[in-house]
């Protein structure tokens, strides 16, 4: 069965009620334009006019600017916007700017935000006259372009008071105990390495001997070093606790998981009368499922979305590497599946408005189904990137290329 059909919501798509025979028409494109205009959030006089990092959180439906001291740091019940700009101009046009947009979900995000990202996401793009290569991001599995913005990546529990879901905001260190797991995550490239840092169960089965963790009791700062971290992960560590402690002071003590005494953390963290055991592990919560090799029984595939014959079809170009720029059409939209790795939705500057209005949800839809036909792999974790005819990305072309 096509992706199309069955998984979504039947009267999401009705045309009286959505108005969809507009969409991706000038006058849609107005609408939209007018709409991301009068978004106060986008009108800061920096936005799509300066380089630079911007992080809004969505919260109660609004988009809030994030601040800059907190670049980095997500909480697991949010969902946020990031929008990277950088000079892309020639000499003849150095003020040209190149734009990614990514809308981040964290694991225990609730609908009406993630929606509502997705929803902002576009209005933003629409904002930057389509110009920005847009990202979906899902808290366990971020892209390599999206590690590259934060050398450091701390993701919190918690998170923002919703609409229809309260999330208890930040305890201070006097209520909770805390656990966070720090490692090393690797990049893209040779010095693109991203040091992660994550709040875990701060339960005695967290522990990982690959890892370095930083148990906060309030009155006292613990780190435990696995025995397999590396020298980064503990200076990494140690960073992370060197800021904990600029707002309060307390005793902090290290340790070692070779030394007998590191067995006092297990004890506090609730591992007292548990049966001994050789070693630690405990899976990270943060993967790499870009750079993993091919999912079994995963192909690269390139699938045409299209209503050229009157009905909206989805159907597969090329099956396998022989995959090329010659394959795009730009009256329709293309789906490249990168053997799991990835998934690139082109977009042709002569898509049709129902062809345009469908890109996410079939997108969405296709990786459903792929989890469905492969139940024992993690497709659900796949990135989704999608780029404009004519404003592609490299990063696009190198996938097409593979």
């Amino acid at each position: 069965m096509a992706p199309v059909h069955g998984l979504v919501h039947p009267k999401e798509y009705d045309i009286k009620d959505s108005n969809v025979e507009l969409i991706g028409t000038d006058i849609d494109h107005k609408v939209k334009y007018a709409s991301a205009a009068s978004e106060p959030a986008w009108n800061d006089g920096a936005v799509g006019l300066s380089a630079g990092l911007f992080v809004w959180r969505i919260e109660q439906f609004e988009v809030v600017a994030w601040p800059k001291d907190r670049h980095g740091t997500f909480f697991d019940g949010d969902s946020y916007i990031v929008l990277h700009s950088v000079k892309a101009g020639t000499t003849a046009d150095e003020a040209k700017l190149a734009h990614d947009v990514f809308f981040w979900l964290g694991a225990h995000t609730t609908q009406d935000e993630a929606g509502t990202a997705a929803y902002k996401t576009v209005e933003l793009d629409e904002f930057l006259r389509g110009a920005a290569v847009q990202h979906r991001e899902v808290q366990e599995s971020p892209s390599d372009a999206f590690l590259a913005l934060f050398p450091r990546l701390t993701l919190r529990r918690g998170g923002v008071r919703s609409g229809f879901r309260h999330v208890e905001p930040d305890a201070t260190p006097a209520d909770v105990t805390t656990l966070l797991r720090v490692f090393k995550h690797p990049g893209a490239g040779p010095g693109r390495d991203t040091v992660v840092v994550v709040e875990v169960e701060p339960a005695w089965a967290s522990l990982d001997d690959g890892d370095v963790f930083v148990l906060d009791k309030g009155d006292k700062i613990w780190v435990w070093q696995g025995a397999a971290s590396s020298p980064m992960e503990k200076a990494k560590a140690a960073q992370v606790v060197h800021d904990m402690t600029l707002a309060k002071h307390v005793d902090v003590e290290v340790l070692s998981a070779a030394e007998s005494r590191s067995r006092l953390v297990v004890d506090l963290l609730g591992g007292k009368d548990a049966a001994p055991r050789q070693g630690f592990q405990a899976k990270r919560p943060v993967s790499s499922i870009s750079r993993a090799p091919p999912a079994s029984g995963r192909s690269r595939r390139l699938w045409r979305l299209s209503d050229a014959s009157g009905e909206l079809s989805f159907e597969v170009v090329r099956d396998g590497d022989a995959i090329s720029q010659k394959d795009l059409d730009g009256k329709d939209i293309f789906l490249l599946d990168d053997a799991g790795r990835e998934i690139w939705v082109w977009e042709g500057k002569g898509a049709s408005k129902a062809e345009r209005a469908m890109w996410l949800e079939v997108a969405q839809a296709y990786v459903r189904q792929v989890q469905g036909e492969h139940p024992e792999g993690q497709a659900y974790l796949t990135p989704i990137a999608k780029v404009h005819e004519g404003n592609e990305s490299a990063a696009f072309w190198r996938a097409v290329k593979a």
